[in-house]
């Protein structure tokens, strides 16, 4: 797959866009073409004054267009520019338009944290969206707060971020709006038993994301009554692998129930593609979370001789969406992308929403007046409003707001989390991924 380059920047005024992000620029602005091995981005990079001078607010998204989470991760990037597109036509934040610095992490740490550092102490943004990777915002978050950088992830949901949030490490420059695995991996559990699994295996990507999800789903099925059959020896795959031959026959050796794949896409598909070609998988359910949740997963897994789908009747969990704005938001999104909504873009949404109402409320530019207000505007007391133009003008007015987003009411606690429901999903015989129900972590 080729890669984006790590430090290219597109300058553009992200003031106006048109569908498919083509930006209308109101200033003079420089353009660095890609090179002939990269792909263009996939959506424009904005901006080129700091944060609380005179250009007004300025935020970066940080997201992988690239990498093992790039089949969710691309779709996801869309609703950045789309929030502050909304917000700008609308009058912008503090009086003047919001700009955008877009950065493609490439699903990869040390990507993450040269474009993080770019994104602080280069583009001096306030605010970021991101990262999805769990192992990418772990890296990210300290350069955030060592800036003075609000950091809003739509999707990492490791448990490891609470723990940190807990010791006092982020001092508030951190926050989410998808719900930690603590709660994705109850509600795992959950159907696990709903589907009368009792002996079940583990396999995870061997990150900050999958070991913290192993933990507490293991935790949660065993106080269910159920066994984890390779609990002693964990099976756990290094993110760069590129085989996993040896890792596939170990997490289905004993023919267990089901084996709960805790992936991303890409080395994901190597997994059980190699499980099929070894006939381990044969009989068994494959569970699966949101980091394989991506439309095109299916197909990357591949077929079996007679032209049927490998994956079909997997099933997996992945945080659902049902805010109050969600019915305004797909609307908007399939008028802008002429598709259904993807996995996570309700999240990146309201992400982005979340930091330019802090800062209005805090009536500054800067990262520390966003972190000020974040949980004010996320949170009750105040009026519930879904529509992100009608939140900003009640907060301009001095009122208090209670954002309810597309995802959900996104109510942040201390540790910077929330709490979501989660839809359940299943791989069809075609291929499609279908939402069968919803499962809770309690």
């Amino acid at each position: 797959m080729n890669r984006l380059s790590k430090n290219r920047a597109v300058a553009i005024a992200l003031t106006a866009l048109s569908t498919g992000f083509l930006a209308t620029a109101c200033q003079t602005t420089t353009t660095t073409p890609p090179s002939a091995t990269s792909p263009a981005p996939a959506s424009p990079v904005a901006a080129t004054t700091p944060a609380g001078g005179e250009g007004g607010l300025k935020i970066g998204s940080l997201l992988p267009s690239t990498g093992d989470l790039a089949s969710i991760g691309q779709l996801m990037v869309a609703s950045v520019p789309m929030a502050v597109e909304t917000a700008n036509k609308c009058g912008g934040v503090n009086g003047k338009p919001v700009t955008l610095v877009l950065e493609d992490d490439q699903t990869n740490p040390a990507t993450g944290t040269t474009a993080m550092t770019k994104l602080a102490e280069v583009d001096k943004v306030a605010g970021v969206v991101g990262s999805f990777a769990s192992s990418v915002s772990s890296a990210a978050v300290d350069i955030a707060v060592r800036n003075k950088v609000m950091l809003v992830s739509p999707g990492s949901t490791s448990p490891v971020f609470t723990e940190r949030a807990k010791k006092g490490e982020f001092q508030g420059f951190w926050a989410r709006t998808a719900p930690p695995d603590t709660y994705q991996a109850a509600a795992l559990a959950n159907l696990a038993k709903e589907k009368g699994f009792k002996r079940v295996s583990t396999v995870v990507i061997n990150n900050d994301y999958g070991v913290g999800f192993e933990k507490a789903f293991v935790e949660a099925f065993e106080k269910q009554g159920g066994t984890v059959v390779n609990k002693a020896k964990p099976t756990r795959y290094d993110p760069k692998a590129t085989t996993l031959d040896t890792e596939a026959a170990a997490a289905f050796a004993g023919k267990p129930d089901a084996v709960v794949a805790v992936v991303y896409a890409e080395t994901g598909s190597i997994f059980l593609k190699s499980a099929y070609q070894q006939g381990v998988s044969q009989g068994v359910t494959v569970m699966l979370t949101d980091g394989a949740y991506s439309p095109t997963f299916p197909e990357q897994v591949g077929k079996t001789a007679d032209g049927k789908f490998i994956l079909a009747g997997a099933v997996g969990t992945t945080p659902g969406a049902d805010g109050k704005a969600l019915a305004d938001f797909t609307k908007l999104w399939k008028e802008k992308q002429n598709k259904d909504v993807p996995p996570y873009a309700p999240q990146t949404w309201d992400a982005t929403a979340l930091l330019m109402l802090a800062a209005q409320a805090a009536k500054s530019n800067t990262g520390e007046g966003i972190k000020s207000k974040i949980r004010e505007v996320a949170n009750a007391p105040g009026e519930e409003v879904s529509d992100v133009c009608k939140a900003l003008e009640l907060v301009r007015q001095g009122k208090d707001i209670n954002y309810q987003g597309a995802s959900g009411n996104v109510d942040i606690d201390e540790n910077g989390d929330v709490v979501g429901s989660y839809d359940v999903w299943t791989v069809e015989p075609t291929g499609k991924l279908s939402v069968t129900g919803k499962v809770s972590p309690k």
